[in-house]
């Protein structure tokens, strides 16, 4: 009788404890079907647990220390940013100019030096036709 009691005792805290191993025992089925239900014959079937209960099972199963094996895979980041696409482009132009006005002294002096050159040439160009004439 005795050992009985104590079966009971330990059956019960051990319920008490863990109150969440019979529910994922009872719905082990339908938590590997999908998150939030599941297609079959061309129907969809919601769980047979709340989303309220689930999220309650998960966290009491996560506090204890055991696995969760239940949850979708995670999407991979998007790269692309939501916002206003005259703001992304504004921005883009801004860099665009930042970076040119660091090579606008480079530039300058390319263009002096074409226009002395070509300065250089046509007085020599005036300089041959005068002589000839």
């Amino acid at each position: 009788m005795a050992a009985k009691a104590v079966k009971s005792v330990a059956k019960s805290v051990g319920k008490f404890q863990y109150p969440w191993r019979d529910k994922l025992e009872k719905y082990k089925g339908e938590l590997s079907k999908g998150v939030w239900g599941y297609w079959e014959l061309g129907a969809w079937k919601p769980l047979g647990m709340s989303a309220r209960e689930r999220a309650r099972v998960r966290k009491e199963v996560l506090l204890a220390g055991e696995d969760w094996p239940y949850d979708p895979e995670r999407k991979e980041m998007r790269d692309k940013r939501k916002g206003h696409k005259c703001d992304r482009i504004a921005a883009e132009k801004r860099a665009n100019t930042a970076r040119l006005m660091e090579q606008m002294p480079k530039k300058l002096a390319e263009y002096r030096k074409r226009k002395w050159e070509r300065k250089m040439k046509e007085e020599e160009d005036a300089a041959k036709k005068t002589m000839q004439e």
